[in-house]
C-alpha cells in the first residue's frame, strides 16, 4: 500500500536537494550570524531560494490537503538547515494551496510560530498565514487573535500584533487596538524588544492608510507606548 504521504515525501527530498545544489557553504556561517540562529545555514540566499522553491513546487504538486500539511510540517520539523524552514513557509502559502487557508490550518501555523520562535519566522507567518485567514473569516478569527494577543507565548503574541499588516483598508481597527492595547497593559510582556517594536511596525504599517487614526491612537496611549513602539508609529508622520 502507497503511504498517503508519498508525494509529500517526494517533495520534501526534492527541496532539500535542490538547497544543496544552490546554496554556497561560504556564506551560511554569515548568514546564521546574523539570525543569531542556532540552527545552521546552508548558504542560500533570497532569490536561488524563492527560484528553487518555485520550480519544485511546480514539478511536484501535492494532491490534497494531508499531504500538503504533512509536507510542511515535516519540512519544517525534520529542518537541519534554516532554509528548509524557509521553504516550509513558502509552501505554506503557495497559490496551489489557496483552498486550504482557513481555520482549520491555524493550528498548523501556531506549531510554526511557537517553534519557530524568531523574527525571521515568526512575521511571515503572521501576514502572509494568519492575516489572509482573519480577512477571510473575520467572525471566527478575530476573537482568536484576541486571545492570541493575551497568549502565554511571546511569539504568538507578536503574530496576533503583526497579522494585520497587509490589511490595508480591511484592517479591523478594533481588534488592532485591543491587541495592542492588551501588551501595553501587561509589564511581562509590554517590556519585550520583539512586543514593543512589532507595536510599531503595524501601527506604522497602518498609518499608510489611515494616518489620522494612528495620530489618535498614539495619543491616547501617549503613556504607554514605549519610545521605540511610538518613534515607528510616527516613522512617516512626524513633520
Amino acid at each position: 500500500m502507497v503511504p498517503i504521504q508519498h508525494e509529500a515525501e517526494e517533495l520534501i527530498a526534492a527541496v532539500r536537494e535542490r538547497l544543496q545544489s544552490v546554496a554556497d557553504p561560504l556564506k551560511a556561517p554569515r548568514m546564521q550570524a546574523y539570525m543569531k540562529s542556532e540552527m545552521p545555514y546552508l548558504g542560500v540566499q533570497s532569490q536561488p531560494l524563492r527560484v528553487a522553491c518555485r520550480e519544485v513546487f511546480a514539478g511536484h504538486p501535492l494532491p490534497d490537503r494531508p499531504q500538503w500539511e504533512w509536507a510542511v510540517r515535516h519540512l519544517w520539523d525534520e529542518a537541519s538547515y534554516r532554509e528548509e524552514r524557509y521553504a516550509a513557509i513558502a509552501l505554506m502559502s503557495h497559490r496551489l494551496y489557496g483552498a486550504y487557508q482557513d481555520m482549520q490550518t491555524l493550528a498548523l501555523y501556531r506549531h510554526l510560530v511557537e517553534t519557530g520562535a524568531w523574527w525571521d519566522f515568526i512575521d511571515v507567518i503572521a501576514s502572509h498565514g494568519v492575516g489572509p485567514i482573519l480577512r477571510a473569516n473575520p467572525q471566527d478569527v478575530t476573537p482568536l487573535m484576541r486571545s492570541w494577543g493575551r497568549d502565554g507565548h511571546l511569539w504568538v503574541r507578536r503574530t496576533a500584533i503583526l497579522c494585520q499588516l497587509s490589511s490595508k483598508n480591511a484592517t479591523d481597527t478594533d481588534l488592532l487596538a485591543d491587541v495592542v492595547g492588551e501588551n501595553l497593559a501587561d509589564s511581562r510582556y509590554g517590556n519585550e524588544f520583539f512586543i514593543r517594536k512589532a507595536i510599531g511596525w503595524a501601527l506604522r504599517e497602518y498609518a499608510k492608510t489611515d494616518p489620522d487614526w494612528v495620530l489618535d491612537f498614539v495619543r491616547r496611549n501617549e503613556r504607554g507606548l514605549s519610545p521605540l513602539s511610538r518613534r515607528e508609529a510616527l516613522k512617516h508622520l512626524d513633520g
